[in-house]
C-alpha cells in the first residue's frame, strides 16, 4: 500500500516557519511584507510547492525572529533538508551507488512513516560520520 500525502502536508521547514510565526504572533501577510514577497509565495514554501528560500531570505527570516547562532543554523539546516524535489546526481559514482540511488527513489514513496523515520535517522548518523 502506497502512503498518500495529504494536500495540507507541510515540509519540516514549513512547519517550523509556521510555528515561529505563531510564537511571534505574526500573520503570513505581515511576514511576507517584511520579506518583500507575497503571502501566496510563503504558503507555497510552507507546503513544499516551492523550493526553500535562498541564503539572503534565510538570513532575513532569522533576523525577523531573532534567531542567532545555533538556532539560526538549525533553521537553515532544516531548510536544506526540506527540499520537496530532490535530485541525486550519480555521475562519476560507482555502479553500486547508482543502483542504491535509483532503488531509494523507487522505494521511498512506498515505505511507511516509521520506515522513513528509521532511514532518516540512520542517514543523519551516517552524515555526522562523513
Amino acid at each position: 500500500m502506497v502512503p498518500q500525502i495529504a494536500a495540507e502536508t507541510m515540509t519540516p521547514f514549513g512547519e517550523k516557519l509556521r510555528e515561529l510565526r505563531k510564537q511571534h504572533d505574526m500573520t503570513m501577510a505581515s511576514m511576507a511584507q517584511y520579506l518583500g514577497v507575497s503571502s501566496a509565495y510563503l504558503s507555497q514554501v510552507e507546503h513544499g510547492r516551492r523550493g526553500t528560500p535562498g541564503i539572503i531570505m534565510m538570513d532575513q527570516i532569522c533576523a525577523l525572529f531573532g534567531l542567532i547562532w545555533e538556532d539560526a543554523e538549525a533553521l537553515k539546516e532544516l531548510a536544506r533538508l526540506s527540499s520537496p524535489k530532490v535530485v541525486i546526481d550519480t555521475t562519476g559514482l560507482s555502479q553500486d551507488a547508482m543502483i542504491a540511488a535509483n532503488l531509494f527513489a523507487q522505494i521511498l514513496p512506498k515505505v511507511s512513516e516509521e520506515e522513513a523515520r528509521t532511514m532518516a535517522e540512520w542517514l543523519k548518523t551516517r552524515q555526522d560520520k562523513l
